[in-house]
C-alpha cells in the first residue's frame, strides 16, 4: 500500500510515519502543506493518503477534494483534534476519521476499512470541479461529456464541470450506463435524448431533455449509432 501523510506539524509527520512504520508500512510520502501534497498525487498513484485537517493557510477539506479530483479512487483518512468536521470529512468520501491523539490500534482499524472490496458500477460517482465548487455527479446525472484536451467536460444540469481524465478513458468507466460515443470529442447519454435529427453526410444531430444543447455527430459516429439501435 503506497501512504501520503499530510501534515504541517513535524513531529506529527515523524509519529504518524513511526506508527505506519510499526504497522508494516513502508512505501510512505510525507507532505508538510497543500503543495507539495498535490504535487505528490500528480507524480505518483496512492491507496490512502492521511490528512490533517488544521493546518496554517490550508484547509484540509477543501485539499481533500482537490486530492480526490486528480485522483479518484483515492482512500482518505482525515486527521484533527476536533470532531466538529466529521460529517462534512465523510461527504467527501473519507473512509476515516481520527481524533488526535489516536492510538496505534485506532490508526490499523481505520487503515483496515480501505481494503473494503470496491463498489459495483451501480455506484459510480465522478468528482468534477467548475471553479471553487466540486459535483459529485452519477452517471444518470450527466447529459453528454466533451473532451477538453487531457481532461473532459461534464454537462449536467448545473452545467459544465471538469472532470481529470481523457475521454478514451471514461467512456470504459461509462460504458455499462448507456453511454455511447458518437464523435471524438464526445460521448452521449441515451437516456438523455430528447430527438434525433439527420444532417448533411448522414450525420446526426442530437438534442436532450431539459436543456437547449445539440450535439452533432461524426459521420462514422453515426453509422456506429445507426449499428448500435438497428433492429
Amino acid at each position: 500500500m503506497k501512504i501520503l501523510i499530510v501534515d504541517d506539524e513535524a513531529l506529527a509527520l515523524a509519529r504518524l510515519k513511526r506508527m505506519l512504520t510499526t504497522l508494516g508500512y513502508e512505501d510512505i510520502i510525507e507532505a508538510d502543506n497543500a503543495q507539495s501534497a498535490l504535487k505528490a498525487v500528480e507524480e505518483h498513484h496512492f491507496d490512502l493518503v492521511l490528512l490533517d485537517i488544521n493546518m496554517p493557510q490550508t484547509n484540509g477539506l477543501k485539499l481533500g477534494y482537490e486530492l480526490r479530483y486528480h485522483q479518484q479512487d483515492l482512500a482518505i483518512i482525515f486527521q484533527t483534534a476536533y470532531d466538529e468536521h466529521a460529517l462534512k470529512a465523510f461527504d467527501i468520501g473519507a473512509v476515516g476519521y481520527l481524533i488526535k491523539p489516536f492510538s496505534i490500534e485506532q490508526l490499523k482499524e481505520s487503515i483496515q476499512r480501505v481494503n473494503i472490496p470496491a463498489k459495483n458500477h451501480q455506484d459510480l460517482r465522478l468528482m468534477s470541479k467548475t471553479g471553487e465548487s466540486y459535483y459529485l455527479l452519477k452517471p444518470e446525472d450527466i447529459y453528454y461529456v466533451k473532451a477538453d484536451l487531457a481532461e473532459v467536460m461534464l454537462r449536467s444540469m448545473k452545467g459544465f464541470s471538469y472532470y481529470a481524465q481523457k475521454i478514451s478513458d471514461i467512456e470504459k468507466k461509462l460504458l455499462t450506463h448507456n453511454f455511447i460515443r458518437i464523435h471524438r470529442s464526445y460521448l452521449i447519454n441515451i437516456n438523455k435524448i430528447k430527438e434525433i435529427a439527420t444532417i448533411e453526410q448522414s450525420k446526426l444531430r442530437f438534442s436532450f431533455q431539459d436543456i437547449s444543447d445539440q450535439i452533432e455527430s461524426s459521420k462514422d459516429g453515426a453509422k456506429a449509432f445507426r449499428n448500435t439501435f438497428s433492429s
